[in-house]
């Protein structure tokens, strides 16, 4: 939705990222009130791990977000490491699901969440990025009628997709109603959550594919496959990747909140028999 600059607020004296809206961009209507839109959902929002939003400035024609820089690395570096241990991958999943209950209560659905938008700053604060596909939920969405669908399929064009002209989000982190083109409210969000911590604690993604299309696929059409959890993994969060990852909404985990909870307890109580391979 935008390039990003490293820049430096020379009034305040400190460094900012720049989310500036590419030209021919601006010139269409509906991209430039995508990204005003952007801009606003950000500016509601105040949690700890997620990343602010400044200002919504413009120069010369051209329009950009001036917005919290978050230095670290992304949880995608992170993960290409190989797995996380539990404990570790516990206390990273409680933020990011912290960060998506916040948004969630104002309405927002990030509908974009994986690796590669979640940073993990050197004294281990995580932030949620980039919530440009957000879309407020409003009573119509939420019931199902007169709902966008067009907004559904905002793109979301990283290095790895766009010579493919994907347009449906991230291919891997995609829920099931996402790929079938489908509305995408608040669980859409658990599904990714669920794959999230999937990936940390196996080092290895839960659908995959030669193409993004094969992923798409794979998503629609096999259940996920927990097979590859370690033993040391302990039931509690198994049955939360479970409950997370259930293809059918409806069964799906209905609150980013239950997660929050179940990590809570779980960090405060770990559990000491780990889950067996029978």
């Amino acid at each position: 939705m935008g390039e990003v600059w490293r820049a430096e607020d020379t009034k305040l004296g400190r460094d900012v990222a720049l989310k500036v809206l590419p030209e021919a961009f601006a010139q269409d209507p509906e991209r430039l009130a995508r990204f005003e839109r952007e801009a606003r959902l950000l500016a509601s929002m105040s949690h700890t791990n997620i990343a602010g939003v400044h200002g919504l400035e413009e120069i010369d024609g051209k329009r950009f977000l001036v917005m919290e820089l978050v230095d670290g690395e992304t949880f995608a570096d992170v993960i290409r490491r190989g797995p996380v241990p539990v404990e570790d991958a516990a206390r990273i999943a409680l933020q990011i699901a912290e960060a998506v209950e916040s948004a969630h209560d104002s309405g927002v659905v990030h509908r974009d969440l994986k690796p590669a938008n979640v940073k993990i700053t050197p004294d281990g604060q995580v932030k949620v990025l980039d919530f440009g596909l957000a879309k407020a939920l409003a009573p119509e969405a939420m019931s199902g009628s007169g709902f966008d669908q067009d907004l559904s399929l905002s793109p979301t064009m990283t290095k790895a997709i766009t010579g493919m002209g994907v347009l449906l989000g991230t291919a891997g982190y995609m829920s099931p109603e996402q790929a079938r083109g489908r509305p995408a409210d608040r669980r859409a969000d658990i599904w990714a959550f669920g794959c999230i911590v999937y990936e940390m604690l196996t080092g290895q993604r839960l659908f995959t594919g030669e193409t993004a299309t094969d992923v798409i696929g794979a998503i629609v059409h096999k259940e996920p496959d927990l097979e590859e959890l370690s033993p040391k993994v302990p039931a509690t969060i198994r049955r939360l990747l479970e409950r997370c990852l259930q293809k059918d909404a409806t069964r799906r985990l209905q609150s980013i909140g239950e997660a929050r909870i179940v990590l809570q307890e779980w960090l405060e109580n770990p559990e000491l028999e780990p889950v067996t391979t029978e």
